[in-house]
């Protein structure tokens, strides 16, 4: 096919509009039926940790273009994660219906853990804060208490993000943002990010200063020395400095959030239980003073539900030397194991540069190949049930008839396993009456 053509449609899938987005997506399947574009068969990589740009995607991708290219590399799961917002879900799933490819759906946001309320985890500087994730949702739109705890999360995010705006504009002044114009236009549904404000602070500086050594005068300027070695534009090395130097802390804008400012950690563990989720532990590096004992921040997070923890595997991902935290990386993964936690794994593609997928061909992360896979699989047949027919994890049907986690973890990931998308049909003659054996019979045989 014309290489233009292919370009014009793969470009669309990011459009802001979802019928743009949903009309590239068609027409690229009907050329790959045809054979004009070649589609892989699913290997073992899998990335279920990547946000969308319904929170911030360094390289833009929507829910669409990210399971197109998840097809295209031949994922055997893919997976998205947005803070505070499941608005990537229905399209996430579609796109992955219509492409047989195997998905599943989280969130991220931040919570406080009173155990942990003078250590450092996974927010630096931030003692008490971590974040923390639900994946396997099934519903964009949970009902009563459980929608509007959602409708929270991103309503105070965004009041936090404009505050801060009004803060580091009077940092940055004459370079200041009109919150509606400048950064709500970055987003498709109103869920700007941290990163964003950093995009739009760079753009606008650009409009300002029209000579590149005025506008390198004035970052380095407000920022110091560093701004030098930098390149001034939406480079990950400029937008990093800038989001340090602004928003984090110690930056012009930042103000240190205290216990009320995110909701417990067993509120958010239980709202992901209400919406049919998994709660799940986040884990940076390893090296925080929370992370260091991490057998009782991982008691602590499990006794309100957590069954999952989520790490991001590439070696070059978080702070100390390599072999450090390779070390610790390959410790949390046995700990993890040891206590039948799910493993989620992935780049998330939130700051540029970032990998599509782990390099699991590597020697340093061949090893969690298959813990990773594995615990792609448990969630894609979580979310398989949970769809088909409220079966998932933490379903009452799953409390009936399991005992433990191990068993529930064997029999989530060969549901899993052994059915595609184009085949989910089998589901259809699955019951709540139907013991966990029964269900394996349906589906294999």
């Amino acid at each position: 096919m014309d290489n233009n053509v292919f370009e014009q449609l793969e470009a669309q899938l990011d459009s802001f509009d979802v019928y743009e987005r949903r009309a590239a997506l068609e027409r690229l399947c009907e050329l790959a039926g045809k054979g004009e574009i070649e589609l892989p068969v699913a290997g073992d990589f899998v990335n279920i940790h990547c946000h969308t740009f319904f929170s911030y995607n360094s390289y833009g991708y929507s829910p669409s273009k990210f399971a197109w290219l998840g097809r295209k590399q031949g994922l055997a799961v893919a997976g998205i994660v947005d803070f505070d917002v499941l608005d990537g879900l229905e399209e996430f799933y579609a796109a992955g219906d219509l492409l047989n490819l195997k998905c599943c759906v989280g969130l991220e946001s931040r919570v406080f853990v009173p155990e942990f309320a003078d250590k450092e985890m996974t927010s630096p500087g931030e003692p008490g804060i971590t974040y923390q994730m639900g994946v396997g949702f099934c519903r964009a739109d949970p009902a009563g208490q459980t929608g509007e705890f959602l409708a929270d999360l991103k309503r105070t995010a965004q009041q936090r993000n404009r505050e801060l705006t009004g803060r580091v504009n009077r940092f940055l002044s004459p370079v200041e943002l009109d919150y509606e114009a400048d950064v709500l236009s970055l987003t498709p549904a109103g869920n700007p990010t941290e990163r964003h404000l950093c995009v739009a602070y760079s753009r606008k500086a650009r409009e300002i200063f029209t000579n590149e050594a005025e506008r390198k005068k004035f970052w380095v300027e407000k920022l110091g020395l560093e701004a030098l070695g930098t390149q001034m534009a939406e480079d990950s090395g400029f937008l990093n400095l800038l989001r340090a130097k602004t928003m984090k802390r110690g930056g012009a804008g930042y103000v240190q959030p205290d216990r009320g400012s995110f909701p417990k950690l067993a509120q958010m563990n239980q709202f992901v239980r209400n919406a049919g989720g998994i709660p799940t532990h986040t884990w940076l590096n390893g090296f925080s003073d929370g992370e260091q004992d991490m057998e009782r921040l991982l008691e602590v997070s499990m006794s309100s539900g957590a069954a999952a923890i989520n790490i991001i595997p590439d070696r070059n991902y978080g702070g100390g030397d390599g072999e450090d935290k390779l070390k610790n990386l390959y410790e949390v993964v046995e700990l993890s194991q040891k206590l039948d936690l799910i493993i989620v794994s992935g780049t998330e593609m939130n700051s540029p540069g970032q990998k599509f997928v782990d390099d699991f061909d590597s020697d340093e992360l061949k090893p969690l190949l298959a813990a990773c896979k594995q615990g792609a699989e448990i969630l894609y047949g979580h979310c398989l049930l949970q769809r088909a027919g409220e079966m998932g994890y933490y379903s009452a049907w799953a409390e009936a008839n399991f005992s433990g986690a191990a068993a529930k973890n064997e029999f989530y990931e060969k549901v899993g396993s052994v059915i595609e998308p184009r085949n989910k049909g089998v589901l259809k003659s699955v019951t709540s009456e139907d013991q966990p054996e029964t269900i394996i019979g349906k589906v294999t045989g």
